[in-house]
Formats: structure tokens, sequence, C-alpha cells
């Protein structure tokens, strides 16, 4: 289990791979340690490369929808896998290629089919609109060995909610390293914007 210690994993949307590296630092100088890259963009593959460089820092792929994609991922450098589905080629080729996966569910019968398939780490997405903390609560209620990462609608303002939960291993948002923070070079204020998450978590 990669993530073993993370309690947040922001969701990077890259434009230019250039950024991938002074970001990672700049989210490592406010004690978040790892991030997942998505695939979003054409820069997704070299930026997944370029953050792998950065000494202590785990960087994973997101927006992986197919066996190939988790080929590609895993070759530029990336550690864990995130799919916002669950897709049964892409989870058996992450476990193929030893690499941890953690698809999206949303429904208790996606759960049991996770289970089927030896995972019990699921990303709950999109948590939010799903119903957030209660829906997830509701969920884990037969499912006492799964573990969520929640993501889609989770913020600074409800991050502390669904980490007081004992089903969440960590969250997972954009709010802490925005695509237009990213876009601005303003990683200053990503680190400073992470210190306060690890200061969330903390409280």
């Amino acid at each position: 289990m990669i993530l073993v210690g993370q309690r947040f994993v922001p969701v990077i949307v890259l434009d230019d791979a250039r950024q991938a590296a002074p970001l990672a630092e700049a989210l490592l100088r406010g004690g978040i340690g790892c991030a997942e890259i998505t695939l979003r963009t054409d820069a997704g593959l070299a930026a997944i490369a370029a953050a792998s460089t950065i000494p202590d820092f785990i960087v994973g792929a997101g927006t992986v929808l197919t066996p190939d994609d988790v080929d590609r991922v895993v070759d530029a450098g990336a550690r864990f896998v995130v799919s916002p589905g669950l897709a049964e080629d892409v989870v058996e080729r992450s476990i193929a290629v030893g690499v941890e996966v953690i698809p999206g569910v949303a429904t208790a019968t996606e759960m049991q089919r996770a289970l089927r398939l030896g995972l019990s780490r699921l990303k709950l997405f999109p948590a939010g609109p799903l119903g957030g903390v209660a829906t997830m609560n509701a969920l884990a209620g037969p499912f006492p060995d799964v573990r969520f990462l929640p993501s889609g609608g989770v913020t600074a303002d409800n991050a502390g909610e669904y980490l007081a939960s004992p089903s969440v291993f960590a969250v997972s948002g954009s709010w802490m390293a925005t695509r237009e923070l990213i876009a601005a070079g303003d990683f200053d204020a990503i680190e400073r914007l992470s210190r306060a998450c690890v200061a969330l978590e903390a409280s």
C-alpha cells in the first residue's frame, strides 16, 4: 500500500510538464508527499515522469481508463493508479504489473465487484454529488474492511469531516494545487495551502 501515511492526494491537471517538478517540491515543502497527476491533458505522461524524479515524492496517475493507460503511466514512473470507475481490465493489468490501483466506485454493487477483485481501498466518486459523508458512512456499514478515498466535491471546508471517519484513508481534491495556481507558477501559494491541509488533519 504505497499511500500509507498519506492523508491528502492532490488531483493535478497540468498543461505544461515543466511545472511538474517544482509543483511536487512545493507540495513536499507543505507536508504533502504524493499527487495524482491526471491524463486529462497531453502533458500528463511527461508530467508524471518529471514528478517521479523528485526524491521522497510518490507520484500516481489519474484518469486511467484502459490497460494500455496502465502500461504507459507505469513506464513513466507512476507508483499508483487511480480511475474514475471500476474497470476490471484496468484492475487486472495494474495487479499484473505490480502497481497499486484505486478504482472509483459509487454503489454497493461496485464495491462487491472490487472486493471480489481483491481490493479494499477504493475511491468514492463523485463523493459530494453522491451524498457526501452520509452516503459514504452508509456504504461503509456492510463493508467494514473497505477504506475510502473520497473524491469529487471534497474541499478545504469539508475535508476534515471526511478525514474524521475511520472508513477514510485519505481525501482527494485539487483545492491545494489548482490548475490556475499551477499555470501561474504560484508555488508559494501551493505550499501554503498544503500546509493548511496538514494543519487541518492535525486539528
